[in-house]
């Protein structure tokens, strides 16, 4: 035979060899399933403390997977966590430092709190331009399927302009405009039948879209918009939930006071319990179609939220116990979220792990577990967690959070570090400084400032560094404050919403008790 013939024949056995090979990686690539709830608190599980929501088949990935104890959501509050998620940056650096629609300078004085500040301006999209986490793994060959909640743009800025393939349900609105029962008026998703339950909807939407999808890795982020209020439920789960609390004994009040609002003491709300767990079933769905379809075993289970639970202002739905506050404040409650990693072939069995890890952290996990290069230039304040997904000892690193605003829920204008196992957190009122060692303080009741004036000006000066380094922006003082006017407010709304909510409380808890005839629609009437 000719040479050459032999030597082209060769080549041509190698790059077919090179081709398969490149297929079968494809093909063994991992797929992920990315759930996100929306201001679930860190003891809104089972598995995470509550003794009174439900939540089994959250509870699984927990219990197969890896519990982060020490996981923290990149904001208080919606927008600038889910930025962070898409980006791997901190707030400040990526610039949506408040839930998108917030008013900020001198609108904020038509809310008539009389504050000392005025709430700086911040972006309301990210930069289109920028390879955002569906976007890499879309450029790498993955599907990219997006489900629920955004919040992150109006149009130009939805989910299909940052690498998703599909969009069933993410527009601008931070909130389901229909509630949780079908009509949805939502303009990303069309209804199908009345009474139809949202949660449930997006999982089998997500369902759908595992069963179609058979010749690619696929990234299925599925972002619920539970448990965002308006708080729904049916009528069976209230009852059911009601029903636990009465035997668990009740409390004869159920709010304490707050910075500026009432806040929740106990878990004794049955229609947020009914809402949990409905989110719960929804999860389970997903999870059994990975099952049945023999993808379990080849595909990352990430679970976690976007800020805490709504302790205070909102629907003043839960409690965030052991930790303080909750969706909105610096405190724990406000940051600290359930954090679950299920990596099928690593058999951590619900282990717990105590290294402080932040949602910037997912976007390079990802890649990383993923056979993929990192993108340091993109997700510049993530650090892959595999090390820690191993058992090692991760390089410790500082955590920020900037929040220059006034919360719906009494939230303040604050910068915060965490540096090992401290705390400190700025206030930009006044410019003081609180500092707190988790380790044995996690409701932050002892304020070390004074008693460590070294370390607290050192890592105050880290964290002001740090703001100036990636151009942060700062609230500014009202030139109209009034100290008397916002004491007088915060007085009269404290007791006004003390008193509505304990009476809405009691209500819930009564055994007569029905928010209208339908239940929120969820009983659909003939028309």
């Amino acid at each position: 035979m000719n040479k050459s013939i032999i030597v082209a024949c060769i080549g041509f056995l190698f790059m077919s060899c090179a081709l398969k090979t490149n297929e079968i990686v494809v093909k063994e690539k991992p797929n992920i399933l990315f759930i996100l709830a929306d201001d679930l608190g860190y003891s809104d599980l089972s598995c995470m403390g509550s003794s009174y929501y439900e939540t089994p088949n959250i509870d699984a990935i927990a219990n197969s997977g890896m519990v982060f104890t020490n996981g923290y959501a990149g904001s208080q509050v919606c927008s600038p966590s889910r930025a962070t998620l898409m980006t791997g940056q901190f707030a400040a650096r990526h610039g949506i430092t408040d839930w998108i629609g917030a008013p900020i300078g001198e609108e904020w004085r038509n809310k008539k709190r009389y504050s000392k500040m005025l709430p700086a301006a911040y972006k309301h999209n990210i930069d289109t331009n920028l390879v955002s986490l569906p976007k890499a793994f879309k450029n790498a060959g993955y599907s990219t399927f997006f489900a629920g909640k955004w919040h992150l743009g109006d149009v130009g800025y939805y989910p299909e302009d940052y690498g998703f393939d599909y969009n069933k349900g993410g527009y601008h609105r931070g909130s389901p405009a229909g509630g949780y029962f079908a009509p949805f008026n939502n303009p990303k998703l069309k209804d199908t039948e009345k009474g139809e339950n949202l949660s449930i909807r997006l999982a089998k939407e997500t369902v759908n879209f595992i069963k179609n999808t058979k010749d690619k890795p696929f990234l299925a982020y599925l972002s619920f918009y539970a448990v965002h209020g308006p708080i729904q439920t049916n009528k069976e789960k209230w009852n059911k939930y009601r029903e636990k609390a009465q035997r668990s004994g009740i409390a004869d009040k159920g709010f304490e006071d707050g910075y500026f609002l009432p806040m929740r003491k106990h878990q004794d709300n049955p229609v947020y319990a009914g809402l949990v767990e409905t989110m719960d079933d929804a999860v389970g769905l997903v999870l059994k179609q990975l099952k049945d379809s023999g993808l379990d075993k080849n595909t990352i289970v990430i679970f976690t939220s976007d800020n805490g639970g709504v302790v205070s202002g909102d629907n003043y739905s839960t409690n965030c116990l052991p930790l303080k506050g909750g969706k909105g404040y610096q405190w724990e409650g406000g940051i600290r979220v359930p954090f679950l990693v299920h990596v099928p072939w690593m058999n951590h069995g619900g282990q717990k792990n105590k290294t402080p890890v932040s949602g910037s952290d997912f976007f390079p996990t990802l890649l990383e577990l993923s056979g993929l290069p990192l993108l340091p230039e993109v997700h510049v304040d993530g650090k892959s967690i595999v090390p820690a997904l191993k058992g090692e000892i991760m390089q410790k690193r500082p955590l920020y959070w900037h929040y220059p605003h006034y919360g719906n829920q009494g939230g303040r204008p604050v910068s915060i570090v965490r540096e090992g196992n401290w705390k400190l957190i700025h206030y930009w009122e006044d410019g003081s400084n609180e500092l707190y060692n988790l380790a044995i303080d996690i409701h932050e009741d002892n304020d070390l400032a004074v008693q460590q004036p070294m370390r607290t000006q050192e890592m105050y000066k880290n964290l002001m560094q740090w703001l100036q380094e990636v151009g942060a922006k700062y609230p500014s003082p009202d030139p109209l404050y009034n100290p008397q006017k916002e004491q007088l407010a915060i007085i009269k709304k404290k007791a006004d919403m003390t008193k509505f909510h304990e009476s809405l409380r009691k209500g819930m808890l009564d055994k007569n008790w029905e928010p209208n005839k339908t239940w929120w629609g969820s009983i659909p009437t003939i028309d």
